[in-house]
């Protein structure tokens, strides 16, 4: 299984798990775009979309290089590196979503009297209900270090592709999300989503792509702990 992107419009259409329901104000799943961000009879109502959320994990944005390898100290530092300005195009027209992410990395170094070119592994993953890597590629990019220059940026691009099927949510699933309900009905202050049956549906249905640089263990330990 592959992985995925946004569209400028699924940016208004992302899907969302952690929404609660309220008997006056019920978000609802709906099919149509005509009725978006709409509050009708029975609720607000919120396209879905099949298309995976894009973002960088924690701890794995930023890249630090030390000189000699075996030290951390602010004396040591080489190069430093940050991934920003990440964006997101989608497809989801055919059988398989289609999600392309681009993003610029961003470098300063210590030593500029030399041009150096310098290369750092990324990753790209495709995550399914927030715990499952269903899809992992590794890639480089490359930063050319002017001589002189303490800084540089490059940009990368990543792409997944994630089975429309999977990505869709069931019938009765939707049916379910999308009743009307009014204040007077028995279950009208039910969250939906309260149902493990519902629930898990939904995260089985939505996806991430998600960017970031491949760590060593070291690396990691140092974002996590400085």
């Amino acid at each position: 299984m592959n992985a995925g992107q946004h569209p400028p419009r699924a940016q208004k259409e992302i899907a969302i798990l952690t929404l609660r329901f309220t008997a006056l104000a019920l978000v609802l799943i709906a099919s149509a775009c005509s009725r978006e961000g709409n509050i009708e009879d029975g609720g607000i109502y919120i396209t879905r979309s099949a298309c995976p959320q894009v973002g960088i994990p924690a701890a794995t944005g930023d890249i630090t290089l030390f000189n000699p390898s075996n030290r951390t100290d602010a004396a040591a530092l080489d190069v430093s590196a940050a991934i920003t300005n990440v964006r997101s195009t989608c497809d989801e027209s055919g059988a398989n979503v289609v999600s392309t992410a681009t993003f610029d990395v961003v470098a300063t170094r210590r030593d500029p009297s030399q041009a150096r070119t310098v290369v750092l592994p990324y990753f790209s993953v495709a995550m399914q209900a927030g715990n499952q890597v269903v899809a992992k590629r590794l890639g480089n990019v490359g930063l050319n270090f002017a001589a002189g220059s303490v800084r540089a940026q490059t940009s990368g691009q990543a792409t997944i592709q994630v089975s429309r099927s999977i990505a869709t949510l069931p019938e009765e699933v939707r049916k379910e999300l999308t009743r009307k309900r009014k204040p007077t009905d028995a279950d009208a202050s039910v969250d939906p989503l309260s149902d493990p049956k519902i629930r898990d549906a939904v995260a089985r249905a939505t996806f991430e792509h998600l960017i970031g640089f491949q760590l060593t263990q070291e690396q990691l330990r140092y974002n996590a702990t400085r």
